[in-house]
């Protein structure tokens, strides 16, 4: 953990009395928390790496499971416990990390957290793998630009792709790797997030956030997770979609503000 600490880059906001983790989405980077962070750094001091191969963080080595190595380097942040925040991929990490090293996990902040495989079985769950099947077909057929405007265009919460730059397209497409890379850890469940008892067993209070024009699948993780969490809190953000953080932080900041609050005083 010492040596994912190390190589990281991380972006720090706030000054907060609290310490927090924040671990951003896929093809971001952690400077995509500060719309949030700013706005909530009399209460937080957070720190927000970039995941392996995103922002200036060095490219991940390819060995064992991403999601593991994101889990890895946010544990890595954490001086006893700490608040772990999360967005979509990085909700699925750092919900790993609270579950395997509970010692660091003071609370959690779920937003959009896509651990599809809580809905495996269901319809929901069979339409997000047709959601997400262009993408992942450009992807295996070398088009890593074609999976990046297709991936967008499902999580990207209304991103233009033509309005993004040259530089910021390609950048896309030279980390859709690490989305595929994710699979085992959010399609699959390699860490056994929702192995039997696991969930019902985590202490501290959670605090989930959606947006209300999210993609379906959305929802029914959260509504599985509330189910499983013992201290779950829920709050949906209106006419957000899933790219929230950035396009609603006022709004996430608020939510994050009053369940903190409430649970402190």
């Amino acid at each position: 953990m010492a040596e994912a600490r190390r190589a990281a880059a991380i972006a720090r906001y706030g000054r907060g009395p609290r310490a927090a983790v924040a671990v951003h989405c896929a093809l971001a980077s952690g400077a995509a928390w500060a719309p949030v962070a700013e706005r909530l750094g009399d209460l937080l001091t957070v720190a927000a790496p970039d995941m392996p191969g995103h922002g200036q963080s060095p490219a991940w080595d390819g060995r064992g499971d991403y999601q593991a190595a994101v889990a890895a380097g946010a544990g890595a942040l954490c001086d006893g416990p700490t608040l772990l925040m999360g967005h979509s991929f990085g909700a699925t990490a750092v919900l790993r990390l609270a579950l395997e090293r509970p010692d660091l996990a003071a609370g959690l902040i779920l937003i959009e957290p896509v651990l599809f495989a809580a809905t495996r079985g269901t319809p929901v769950f069979d339409a997000l793998l047709r959601l997400e099947r262009p993408a992942m077909a450009a992807l295996e057929a070398g088009d890593a630009e074609g999976a990046a405007r297709r991936f967008t265009a499902v999580w990207g919460g209304g991103t233009d792709w033509a309005a993004l730059t040259p530089r910021q397209r390609a950048g896309h497409a030279r980390r859709m790797p690490l989305v595929a890379a994710g699979a085992a850890g959010i399609v699959d469940d390699v860490g056994g997030i929702l192995a039997p008892g696991r969930l019902e067993a985590l202490a501290v209070p959670v605090l989930l956030i959606a947006g209300q024009d999210s993609p379906p699948v959305i929802a029914a993780i959260q509504a599985e997770l509330a189910r499983r969490l013992p201290r779950a809190h829920e709050v949906t953000v209106p006419g957000a979609g899933h790219m929230l953080p950035l396009t609603h932080p006022a709004a996430v900041a608020d939510a994050i503000r009053a369940h903190l609050t409430a649970r402190s005083g």
